[in-house]
């Protein structure tokens, strides 16, 4: 599932390419087809993401919410549009380029309360300027549950998935385990702090990368990681192989249906 980096992304792609501009939206594959041609020719007035989720806005005729789910993507390419292929839930024309949304949990049109009730849902997102990461330490600091699923659960931290959980974990010698009580504030403080650089980080680039420099490829003279997800990681998908600080063997174990990666000895129980 794609994590908060890549909606934001998103967000910033199409709101360079089709905000303030009328836009042509229609859906080939008929399932948003009555929502679209509402908005068809209309100005989308901004576009935004929080957590994983992306919102267009087009004032008062409502807000399309996309959540991409496991399968969701978006294809963005230049004018002029082929005939679709496959199964486009919304196309999205602007007056240079285009995009094609396939497989999404949801491509909803919404009023403003109901836009409002998803964002009250979801808990501090660390790629929003108006985060407030007190919220989510207030739920953390109080539970006994794992910091691994606190982390995951959206309601407690918005856009953090699978990937930049196990590696900030990692990166504070953090055992997944350990119930969010049990942390301290200043150690919650800190991996807030990495969570926003890192996903800023992840926005610039278009990838998760969360390696040292000490630990690179090319200072440790190791081959570089071959993975879809692209970038340089500590332990996420590393199941067995050494870990780049201290040559322990990467664990992984099942988690709330989810993997979980960590290294024993860099992050002791």
């Amino acid at each position: 599932m794609p994590e908060g980096h890549t909606l934001h992304r998103l967000a910033r792609l199409h709101k360079r390419r089709f905000a303030g501009h009328p836009v042509e939206v229609s859906s080939p594959q008929g399932r948003f087809a009555a929502e679209a041609s509402r908005l068809d020719g209309r100005v989308l007035v901004k576009a935004e993401a929080y957590g994983k989720h992306l919102f267009h806005d087009y004032g008062p005729l409502g807000t399309v919410h996309v959540h991409l789910g496991l399968y969701g993507a978006f294809s963005d390419e230049p004018l002029p549009a082929p005939e679709p292929v496959g199964q486009v839930r919304m196309r999205l024309a602007g007056p240079t380029h285009f995009a094609d949304l396939r497989g999404p949990t949801r491509c909803e049109l919404l009023d403003t309360p109901q836009v409002d009730a998803i964002k009250a849902r979801l808990g501090p997102d660390p790629l929003r300027r108006d985060a407030k990461p007190d919220k989510a330490w207030e739920r953390i600091s109080r539970s006994k549950t794992s910091i691994a699923a606190l982390l995951m659960d959206q309601s407690v931290l918005a856009g953090v998935g699978n990937v930049y959980r196990a590696e900030v974990l990692f990166r504070h010698g953090v055992a997944p385990l350990v119930p969010g009580r049990a942390l301290d504030r200043g150690l919650w403080d800190d991996l807030w702090a990495d969570l926003v650089t890192l996903m800023r980080h992840g926005v610039r680039v278009g990838r998760i990368d969360t390696v040292a420099p000490e630990h690179l490829p090319e200072v440790t003279g190791r081959a570089p990681r071959q993975d879809r997800h692209g970038g340089e990681v500590y332990v996420y998908r590393r199941e067995g192989m050494p870990c780049l600080v201290c040559g322990t063997a990467v664990l992984r174990s099942d988690l709330a249906a989810r993997n979980l990666f960590w290294c024993p000895t860099c992050q002791p129980a």
